[in-house]
């Protein structure tokens, strides 16, 4: 069955000029591209989205990085979203991430910053309830399926 995701493009590929590479890679690997935008998060709405991290000890790293600049944003929609994207983007870790993902691929020169919030270009929903989460708080109501 098609699930909807939520894909972010983070501040570190935004400043690197990756966003439309992403976009072209998730396409080809058969993803729909349904709502796109670019914005940059407040400070509130990134507690809403990195909410689950609140209390650890890289939530304020964390908080400062993914507002430090614009990010963009998509829905896409396939069959078992969540799953594939998250095979598509690799490890949270980009030096663990092996080549082909969006991460191994795509990584900086460096996987973490000094503050240790890791630099690792993008973000995708977990699960579907994440993803629905995610949706609505970027796009709203009408995208979550």
């Amino acid at each position: 069955m098609a699930e909807r995701t939520l894909l972010i493009i983070k501040p570190d590929g935004t400043r690197r000029g990756l966003a439309d590479k992403i976009f072209k890679r998730v396409e080809a690997a058969g993803f729909k591209i349904l709502k796109k935008r670019k914005l940059e998060l407040s400070n509130e709405l990134a507690e809403r989205l990195y909410a689950v991290h609140k209390g650890k000890v890289f939530f304020l790293p964390l908080m400062e990085f993914v507002t430090s600049g614009p990010i963009e944003a998509a829905v896409v929609e396939a069959e078992d979203a969540i799953t594939k994207m998250r095979d598509l983007i690799g490890p949270t870790l980009p030096s663990e991430a092996p080549k082909g993902t969006i991460r191994g691929d795509l990584r900086g020169e460096r996987d973490r910053a000094e503050s240790g919030v890791i630099e690792n270009v993008v973000h995708a929903s977990d699960s579907i309830e994440n993803a629905k989460y995610e949706i609505e708080l970027i796009f709203g109501k009408e995208w979550i399926k």
